[in-house]
């Protein structure tokens, strides 16, 4: 029995439970999942349209929403421990010009600073959207001779004036001394102004890219912090005291006060809830996850348990955003086909939702009754060669992607595309007709254009990130997951996971969300103290956004190139129990499931070592990989904890087994054998550390020096005796 159906039969026992509440705020619907602590069950789930049009915006649709999962499911208000939404309230205010007018003051000192920082800092009128503006005022302060408050809120009263409703500090080198950066902020708190300094939302040098940022971040701070004061507020008077977090645009959460001081960061926050979900929900370590709706497909990689971010452009403009790296496309699970003579020409980017038609897979199979293809134009300036089918009452339905799963077969009963695959068929027969061939055939060449789109944008996510294609997963989320996904796994001959519950897997990310920080610092030829002290920085930015220090998870990687080191902190707003629900496998178990993620037997794979609680195991065999690719000499590599979860893939590598007194001098001996001489310099291999259930990744270092520092603070308190294993990935 489906979880969702035990759900509706089962009389559920919410006593003792501590519960985790996700709130997914989309285009047309608000839902809602709260969720067990302990278990990881999905304990209630509930739908309301979001209230774009309501006064208090998409923020009354989150309490209603709110308010319906815990009375429907009889949750005391006590009982929950965290609730978090995500929201695209930032994006349509970036996209609908609903945008304050923002004033800028830069700063620096000297004639040289000063003519820089004058020309750097004065952002001109912004663009974010066709025919929609940022409106920036721009005053410039010399302070070669110091700053004073008075000073600070003479030009702050100025732009005030000029019309500014929000102010942006930026100072040349504010990111190392912010002090005045601070001071402006403070007289424009004083004059009733919100504000934001340059360095809050960076620690990168580039003070153009930097001012910018800021003042997108600065446009919508006003809108943004009423709405999350009424949210906050609603949620209070609720009666649950847990810390109300929000869904950032690279997968982390953080509380209200640091949203109020960076919004922007909650831009592309609906993506990012879908692979919070896939990360903690599914357990996903390595792979390409989808968020497929009706209308387009979000598409990003997970690699080595963490989603792959990039600096994301608003309105074609660079910022210093960090956002999930998702590829968009036009084609998802309504979206339609097009006739010209007798041959698809492609499939969207329309939708049944821009069309206003009903999918011909949830229609009764008496409602199609000779039906007829009709020719459609769905928005101006489009082609004529949208189809779809009138039925003898007059009554028209669309032909989707999801109508020629349920007709091919890769929709199967349970699946939430699933519909009526004899009224798919039924629809489909005019499209055979017109195509020459069977309705089968008809409904494989529509997912055969859909695919192939998806298909190319699965290879390059591959080859860009160097994914282990053998071991990669394609995983599905959303509605229209099993509309797309099963047909290209067929054709790459990947193998998929669809989330049960994939509907609400955006709800069910912000409800199992990690609190996530990152640090950047320009910084040349960092030595190990650089590296620490940005860690640092990152862990205590972590718990300012709410997170634990004894849950709390950093990596550190280093750019040589750009000199730029990045640190992620991720943690838990809560000590979390262990997963009760889950079982333990045996070794044997282990190595099936390694097995069978290598693509090999279980004869073909050996047990490396083991900790506590994680085992290593590596794979030996030459076989053709996918897409056709060699993948001879290899030994792959696949860790694997207690509850058969694959925590780490390794496409080629050498692991050795330790105890944790003797893990750093493994580390430095074995790094420096395997490190590699260029004439750009020594590259180390990727390294991590395992211990109890930890892996410990340093793949983003670039010296065994690197190792040995973030090592001996890694394991700073840990029991000596314990064992560990090192282990690299190398390249053939």
């Amino acid at each position: 029995m489906l979880y969702r159906e035990w759900c509706q039969k089962a009389t559920i026992d919410t006593r003792d439970m501590k519960l985790r509440i996700g709130i997914d705020v989309g285009g047309t619907f608000t839902k809602a999942v709260a969720i067990d602590v302990n278990t990881m069950k999905i304990i209630g789930t509930s739908v309301v349209p979001t209230t774009h049009d309501s006064e208090q915006g998409v923020a009354q649709g989150v309490v209603a929403v709110l308010s319906k999962v815990l009375d429907d499911s009889s949750i005391p208000a006590e009982q929950v421990v965290f609730v978090a939404h995500s929201t695209t309230q930032a994006t349509n205010a970036l996209l609908e010009g609903d945008v304050g007018t923002v004033g800028v003051v830069g700063m620096g000192a000297g004639l040289l600073e000063s003519m820089r920082g004058r020309q750097l800092t004065d952002i001109k009128d912004l663009e974010i959207a066709p025919g929609k503006f940022i409106s920036v005022q721009h005053r410039f302060i010399d302070t070669d001779k110091g700053l004073t408050k008075e000073k600070a809120l003479s030009v702050v009263q100025e732009l005030k004036s000029a019309g500014a409703s929000t102010i942006v500090a930026s100072e040349a080198f504010g990111v190392d001394k912010p002090e005045r950066e601070l001071l402006v902020m403070e007289a424009a708190v004083d004059l009733g102004l919100p504000a934001t300094g340059a360095s809050e939302l960076t620690k990168l040098y580039g003070l153009k890219v930097r001012t910018r940022t800021a003042v997108i971040n600065a446009s919508i701070l006003k809108k943004m912090i009423d709405t999350a004061e009424m949210t906050a507020q609603s949620v209070e008077k609720r009666g649950i005291t847990a810390p109300l977090m929000v869904m950032r645009g690279d997968g982390g959460v953080m509380n209200i006060k640091e949203m109020k001081r960076r919004p922007i960061l909650t831009a592309l926050s609906g993506p990012a809830a879908s692979v919070a979900g896939v990360l903690f929900y599914l357990k996903v370590s390595d792979g390409i996850y989808f968020e497929v709706g009706g209308t387009s497909t979000n598409i990003g990689v997970i690699k080595n348990g963490r989603p792959m971010v990039k600096y994301a452009e608003v309105g074609g403009h660079s910022t210093y955003l960090n956002s999930l790296d998702v590829r968009v496309l036009g084609v998802a699970g309504g979206s339609m086909a097009r006739l010209q003579g007798n041959a698809l020409v492609d499939v969207g980017p329309r939708s049944a939702h821009i069309a206003g038609l009903p999918y011909a897979s949830f229609a009764k199979p008496e409602e199609i009754v000779e039906p007829k293809l009709v020719f459609l134009k769905l928005k101006e300036g489009d082609p004529t060669d949208y189809v779809g089918i009138e039925t003898a009452s007059g009554k028209r339905f669309a032909l989707t992607n999801t109508c020629a799963a349920n007709v091919y077969g890769t929709a199967k009963p349970g699946d939430y595309a699933y519909g009526n695959p004899e009224s798919a068929r039924k629809a489909f027969a005019p499209l055979a007709e017109a195509l020459g061939t069977d309705v089968k055939e008809a409904a494989r060449q529509v997912l055969e254009i859909s695919s192939e789109k998806v298909i190319k944008v699965v290879k390059g996510l591959i080859e860009e990130y160097k994914l282990d294609a053998d071991g990669s997963v394609l995983v599905g989320g959303g509605g229209g997951a099993c509309a797309l996904i099963p047909y290209a796994a067929e054709r790459t001959g990947l193998r998929y996971n669809i989330s049960e519950m994939a509907e609400v897997i955006s709800s069910i990310g912000d409800a199992l969300a990690m609190v996530r920080e990152t640090v950047e610092r320009t910084i040349v030829n960092p030595t190990p103290d650089d590296l620490l002290r940005v860690r640092k920085e990152c862990e205590q930015a972590a718990m300012a956004s709410g997170a634990l220090p004894g849950t709390i998870e950093c990596f550190v990687e280093v750019d040589t190139v750009k000199n730029r080191v990045t640190a992620t902190a991720v943690g838990a707003t809560e000590f979390v129990s262990k997963d009760v629900a889950a079982k333990k496998v045996d070794e044997d178990e282990q190595r099936k499931i390694a097995a069978e993620s290598m693509r090999l037997g279980p004869a073909e794979v050996e047990s490396l070592g083991k900790t506590r609680n994680l085992a290593v195991f590596a794979g030996h065999s030459k076989k053709r990989s996918f897409f056709g690719m060699r993948s001879n000499n290899k030994t792959p590599l696949r860790v694997l904890d207690e509850f058969g979860v694959i925590r780490l893939m390794v496409t080629n590598g050498v692991s050795f087994s330790t105890t944790v007194q003797k893990a750093e001098s493994v580390l430095c001996t074995e790094g420096e054998k395997l490190t590699k001489f260029t004439d750009g310099g020594a590259i180390p291999p990727a390294a991590f550390l395992l211990y109890e259930a930890r892996v410990f990744d340093m793949s983003g270092l670039r010296s065994v020096e690197e190792f040995a520092s973030m090592t001996h603070v890694e394991l700073e308190g840990v029991d000596e005796d314990l064992p560990a294993v090192v282990l690299f990935a190398t390249e053939v």
